[in-house]
């Protein structure tokens, strides 16, 4: 029992103008505007921006903070100094650091951390020995800035009876401080 039913509907034909109108001017767009609505109104325009002048890395890649927008680097380089030493030391996930340092400091960072971890975890005498040392505290830092935007920090570590220094070198990238470089004895 198949029906057929005829349907009344017609095909659609849409046309569609072989060229474009031509474009409003900007100042009789305003104009009519003004006429409207009693005031001059806005007019959403292309922002003429030109990338080609500028690569990836300029406009997307980390940019640098002037001293003035970023905090005091002193308490600042006590903290971050305090947690890479605590993840050296395999206390600390490498993962907590990796927003505050540039990559190449991380990996450095992270590779020492997972050792100190697999050392601390197979039980060794020396980690035995550092464990009953104590936690690693942060003393005192110094810090000097040669630049705008830049700061080198002097940092003393003590670990039990061990007294060791750190150099760290900060740098501000968008907005906050980063550890650029490293450097413990």
């Amino acid at each position: 029992m198949t029906r057929a039913t005829s349907s009344h509907l017609r095909p659609v034909a849409v046309h569609a103008p072989s060229r474009r109108p031509p474009a409003i001017p900007l100042v009789e767009a305003m104009q009519r505007s003004a006429d409207a609505f009693g005031h001059p109104g806005y007019i959403q325009d292309a922002l003429a921006v030109d990338l080609a002048a500028a690569s990836d890395e300029q406009v997307f890649g980390p940019q640098s903070t002037a001293r003035a927008d970023l905090p005091d680097p002193e308490p600042w380089a006590a903290q971050i100094a305090q947690a890479i030493v605590e993840v050296m030391s395999g206390l600390r996930p490498a993962a907590q650091v990796v927003r505050w340092t540039t990559p190449q400091v991380y990996a450095v960072v992270a590779r020492r951390g997972a050792l100190a971890a697999r050392r601390r975890a197979s039980g060794s005498r020396a980690s035995a020995s550092r464990e009953g040392s104590g936690r690693a505290i942060v003393r005192s830092v110094r810090v000097c800035e040669p630049a705008d935007g830049v700061a080198e920090c002097s940092v003393v570590v003590s670990e039990g009876p061990r007294v060791r220094a750190m150099a760290v070198r900060l740098s501000g990238l968008d907005g906050r401080w980063r550890v650029e470089a490293l450097q413990i004895g």
